[in-house]
């Protein structure tokens, strides 16, 4: 077995990681009850997960199951979770995933339930550590068909997904990884909903998005916006292929301003002046089209 696997569907201290984070989920108030589930691959073809019908604040080590990439279920006593097939279309798709952590975070499953956007270019800590949050459309849990609602949105960078009229899905390199994206995710949110009540959100001109996505980079984090040519800067457009069903509209807060993509020219730099001109030329270019926006 590979290194990079640890010790495989056997490993009790991976298994004691998916009850710890079970446990932080539901102290959270992110799973009531049953819901929610866990996984992390462990080897090439196999992956521990959480079981059906058990509360995640309530796991040992025992309860612990195995699936392979498929779905079919490998080890355990307890009933692997439907759900699961959701946690094997992400890994499937994104081999760099090692962990997902599905669950129902209030504040964040709130913008799922009322299908509103995550507005972005607001909070340093999301640009760094998230960027762009898709909506995937709703499907009914459980089955294949609410797996596949998230692979048109899990391009480089993506690290966590809304799921219309469910909840969240985030996933990573780790367990912790993973966790630590749905607690920024809910923070946001809640911050989100707060900033409502007082009046308004402010966005971050096209600058300062840029250089905490400068700042993203070097700390060798991706984003989806590093990739795709023709995207805004922070209007979550960076997926509109993936929504055959209409790009969600903001309703609750005003769209993010528009802003050249990361990749493109920013709006805010000097205009060259014509070939083979002057700066008397460049002046007079200038003030011909402010005079004409004008209407004079």
């Amino acid at each position: 077995m590979s290194s990079q696997w640890n010790s495989g569907i056997h490993d009790r201290k991976l298994k004691e990681e998916i009850c710890e984070i079970g446990r932080r989920v539901y102290n959270k108030g992110f799973a009531a009850a049953n819901d929610g589930n866990i996984s992390i691959r462990v080897g090439e073809n196999e992956v521990l997960c959480s079981p059906t019908m058990i509360c995640k604040g309530f796991m040992n080590p025992e309860d612990i199951c195995a699936v392979d990439l498929d779905g079919n279920q490998i080890a355990g006593t307890r009933k692997r979770t439907s759900e699961i097939l959701l946690h094997l279309a992400i890994m499937k798709e994104r081999p760099d995933v090692k962990a997902v952590v599905h669950c129902h975070p209030p504040h964040a499953t709130a913008f799922a339930v009322a299908r509103e956007p995550i507005p972005q270019c607001v909070l340093p800590e999301v640009e760094v550590f998230m960027g762009e949050v898709p909506l995937a459309p709703y499907e009914t849990p459980g089955g294949q068909k609410f797996a596949d609602t998230v692979l048109p949105f899990l391009k480089g960078g993506t690290n966590t997904i809304i799921l219309t009229g469910h909840g969240t899905v985030s996933f990573g390199k780790s367990l912790e990884d993973a966790y630590w994206k749905t607690e920024i995710l809910d923070a946001y949110c809640k911050i989100l909903l707060l900033s409502k009540q007082l009046g308004r959100i402010n966005y971050f001109t096209e600058n300062e998005t840029r250089e905490l996505l400068d700042l993203k980079q070097k700390l060798g984090f991706d984003d989806p916006r590093f990739h795709v040519e023709d995207c805004d800067l922070c209007g979550n457009s960076a997926f509109r292929e993936g929504y055959t069903e209409g790009l969600p509209q903001q309703k609750a807060f005003e769209p993010a301003p528009s802003y050249p993509g990361y990749l493109q020219k920013p709006s805010t730099q000097p205009a060259a002046a014509p070939a083979g001109g002057n700066s008397d030329q460049l002046i007079k270019a200038i003030t011909d089209q402010v005079m004409t926006a004008l209407g004079q």
